[in-house]
């Protein structure tokens, strides 16, 4: 499968703004008064989004990680070409 040179780094911005995003996120929500119970426990709040963070990190990194390959692989082909 070929991957356009646009397409490859659309990718990988979307990747490093998923980090980006999420790591904001992340602290948000660890200083959020929602997160936490009044015993310390993390809330069903925090529990479910920490997991949507986790899992937007995973898919952000691959997507990322996709758009590097591609955009390698098509500098690749255009330094061959010329």
């Amino acid at each position: 499968m070929r991957i356009s040179r646009g397409t490859a780094i659309f990718l990988l911005a979307f990747g490093v703004w998923s980090w980006i995003i999420w790591i904001t996120f992340a602290k948000n929500l660890w200083a959020s008064d929602q997160s936490w119970a009044a015993d310390g426990s993390p809330t069903g709040y925090f529990v479910v989004h920490a997991v949507l963070t986790v899992v937007s990190f995973i898919l952000g990194t691959a997507i990322g990680v996709l758009g590097w390959k591609a955009v390698r692989a098509t500098t690749r082909e255009h330094d061959s070409a010329t």
